[in-house]
C-alpha cells in the first residue's frame, strides 16, 4: 500500500508564513499541546507521586516518609515536597539534603507554614 502525497495540500495554510511566523505558530502549539500536561501536573499529584520526587533528590525512603506524612498533615500536597524542601533550604540558606532531613527529624515545619504567603507556588 502506498501512502499518497498530501504534503502540498497540508501546508498550504503555512506556505505565506515567514520563518519568524513558522517560529512562533510552532511553540504556540507546542504550548497549547503541552499546557494540559502542566496543568494536571500543577493540580493532581499523590503521595507515591511526591515519595518518588524526594527519592530522586536523594532522601532515602525512610527519610521521605516523615516528610512526605509532614506535608499531608499541612495539606500542601498541592505545593509538592520537593518545592517545599527546596523552598525551606532557600529561606535557611542550608542544602536541600540538610532541609529535608530537618523536616524528617520533625523541625521546621513552622517554617513551612510561612513559605507560601502572600499565594506563592
Amino acid at each position: 500500500m502506498k501512502r499518497e502525497d498530501d504534503f502540498d495540500a497540508r501546508r498550504k495554510h503555512l506556505a505565506e508564513l515567514l520563518d519568524e511566523q513558522l517560529y512562533t505558530k510552532f511553540w504556540e502549539l507546542a504550548e497549547k499541546i503541552v499546557q494540559p500536561m502542566l496543568d494536571m501536573g500543577y493540580k493532581n499529584t499523590t503521595p507515591a507521586v511526591e515519595r518518588s520526587v524526594l527519592l530522586r533528590m536523594g532522601f532515602s525512603s525512610v527519610e521521605v516518609a516523615p516528610i512526605v506524612e509532614g506535608v499531608m498533615r499541612k495539606g500542601l500536597m498541592g505545593k509538592g515536597c520537593g518545592n517545599i524542601v527546596w523552598r525551606l533550604s532557600e529561606k535557611k540558606g542550608i542544602s536541600v539534603r540538610e532541609a529535608g532531613l530537618l523536616l524528617a527529624d520533625g523541625k521546621e515545619w513552622d517554617t513551612v507554614d510561612t513559605l507560601f504567603e502572600g499565594g506563592q507556588v
